[in-house]
């Protein structure tokens, strides 16, 4: 997630500069054939501006779709911060106190949840764009993912112990498995006469939140923004930004009549359509950047700071010293 206050305009510059070069470049090749005397290559502009308008609907219901995902993400994380909080609370005031083994067991299993949960939804998916050169560029100049730097075993080693973590790293679903191992243990403390029934309801109610956390976050990391959509806006907007330095041919080159300009006015024709070719292009991939808020990209939810968060303030309720250090921005981006 970028943290600053704006993008630089550096920054939007390094990370359209490719397309940035294809859009002039398709604005420059019609212009000069023009020029040279290709007038037969001039479109009227009226189908272009009805193409435009359409598209400028379809790309302002991507855009507000995408900003839906990513809000409905951070409110997902929200509710992950408030319950973990509660389940500390349960657990270390009904299992026995800060000092209780048990309780620091649990505990240090729920952060291994927080781990296991935000690698599998680190896991690149098909429709993610993360692996897109100009993306790639960003993110080896600006920032890092630590899901995918560091292995997942040997950061649930410090959590788990290793009879545990051998079992859960058998398994498809670590996070879920997690999650059924604390139920399994709030079980165990009943049966062992340590919690009564309330208080067994309690602290299952707090792992069914959890759960419920989980499913949400993987129903928007499993489910894309609908592709038939995505495919359109992709379509239309090709078609459009090749089609646009044809439809303003005529248009420029009557700008220029009866001026100094006459004859050379056409030129602007290159400026103008690759502005407004790009501002399309980029309202379409700030979208495109953004529908998928838990894929490594600097728009994302940040994940790894918010389970750092939540790791130091359970810590915390144990009283205990020797804290985590917080994950802090890195070049105005926080993961």
């Amino acid at each position: 997630m970028h943290t600053g206050r704006r993008y630089s305009p550096q920054e939007f510059f390094k990370w359209t500069f490719r397309d940035t070069l294809w859009i002039l470049l398709i604005a420059t090749v019609p212009t000069a054939l023009y020029y040279f005397g290709w007038h037969f290559l001039a479109l009227p502009w009226q189908p272009l501006a009805l193409l435009g308008t359409g598209l400028a609907f379809i790309v302002g219901f991507k855009n507000n779709a995408s900003y839906g995902r990513i809000w409905e993400a951070r409110q997902i994380y929200g509710s992950v911060i408030n319950d973990s909080r509660n389940f500390a609370f349960l657990v270390r005031d009904t299992a026995g106190g800060k000092q209780s083994p048990i309780v620091k067991q649990v505990f240090y299993r729920h952060f291994a949840w927080l781990t296991a949960l935000r690698y599998q939804l680190r896991e690149p998916r098909n429709w993610e764009n993360t692996s897109r050169k100009s993306n790639q560029e960003f993110l080896r100049t600006h920032y890092r993912i630590p899901e995918w730097d560091g292995k997942l075993e040997e950061v649930l080693g410090s959590y788990l112990e290793e009879k545990e973590l051998t079992y859960i790293l058998s398994k498809k679903n670590r996070a879920t498995q997690l999650l059924a191992l604390q139920s399994e243990q709030v079980a165990a403390l009943k049966k062992e006469g340590h919690i009564n029934d309330i208080q067994w309801l309690e602290l299952q109610q707090g792992i069914i939140r959890l759960i419920d956390d989980q499913g949400k976050a993987e129903r928007i990391k499993n489910f894309p923004y609908p592709r038939n959509f995505a495919s359109v806006t992709t379509y239309l907007m090709f078609v459009f930004i090749l089609l646009l330095p044809f439809g303003l041919l005529r248009e420029y080159d009557k700008l220029g009549e009866g001026t100094f300009l006459e004859g050379y006015s056409i030129w602007l024709n290159v400026l103008f359509s690759t502005i407004v070719a790009w501002a399309f292009h980029v309202l379409d991939t700030i979208g495109e950047s953004s529908v998928n808020p838990f894929e490594g990209s600097a728009n994302d939810i940040p994940i790894t700071q918010i389970s750092r968060m939540i790791e130091i303030d359970m810590r915390d309720m144990l009283d205990e010293t020797s804290l985590p250090q917080p994950i802090v921005a890195e070049n105005n981006i926080l993961m």
